[in-house]
């Protein structure tokens, strides 16, 4: 299974409210670079805290996070 980044996130606090959505929602995230960034102090260093899906779940997640306007 590939996963595939949707979504990059410089808070930890953000990122995994963005994980808990796309769970309840019925996805699969994984979230990377979190432990790196939380141990460094900064999201920065680590090219920020990544929020991945499998790739066959990767266009509807981000059309999930990122509804159109209205």
């Amino acid at each position: 299974m590939e996963l595939v980044t949707i979504s990059k996130e410089w808070n930890d606090a953000e990122a995994q409210m963005k994980r808990a959505r796309l769970e309840t929602a019925g996805f699969h995230p994984f979230i990377a670079n979190e432990a790196s960034a939380l141990w460094i102090g900064t999201a920065i260093a680590t090219g920020g805290i990544l929020i991945q899906v499998p790739e066959s779940e990767a266009a509807d997640a981000r059309a999930f996070l990122n509804p159109p306007p209205e």
